[in-house]
């Protein structure tokens, strides 16, 4: 069984480019996952506690043959050997790559839940989502519809990102 899955990328902390590099890379090499699209790459304002740098965001689609939790497994693997901290909820961090969607399959258990709990409220997330998966309805509202909600203000598309 294979699914298309949304997988979020973000980082604050060092060379964001090499850390997004190292994430695609990683997802391409990966076995039983074909990365099919990449959204545009936005410089956000971060969000959490404490003075942070901006954010790089962006959202790749993939093929899975995995299953959403093996995923899972593969996006910590990869965000670990960047050498991403759990310290502080919502703090800085040198890769974030968050599963957003699986599928159709909504679920709702402490391990994973899905679709991503915070996903209709992040401009963050949802403007590179929409750049690739605008019609998506999510909680009776497609995904264009959620960030017409949310403030735009500070975000910026990084040119060049992956070069």
């Amino acid at each position: 069984m294979s699914a298309l899955a949304y997988v979020a990328l973000g980082s604050n902390l060092g060379d964001r480019r090499a850390h997004f590099r190292a994430a695609w890379e990683g997802l391409e090499q990966a076995e039983g996952v074909d990365v099919l699209r990449r959204s545009p790459v936005y410089q956000t304002p971060p969000v959490g506690p404490g003075p942070q740098e901006d954010y790089w965001n962006a959202v790749v689609e993939v093929k899975s043959e995995r299953s959403a939790e093996d995923l899972l497994a593969l996006l910590q693997a990869l965000e670990t050997a960047r050498h991403r901290e759990r310290t502080v909820r919502w703090g800085s961090r040198t890769l974030d790559l968050d599963l957003l969607l699986y599928g159709e399959e909504e679920r709702d258990d402490p391990a994973l839940t899905l679709p991503h709990p915070h996903l209709r409220e992040r401009a963050f997330v949802l403007l590179p989502l929409a750049d690739l998966l605008p019609h998506r309805v999510l909680r009776g509202r497609t995904v264009e519809d959620w960030l017409a909600r949310c403030s735009l203000a500070g975000i910026v598309e990084v040119a060049n990102p992956w070069g």
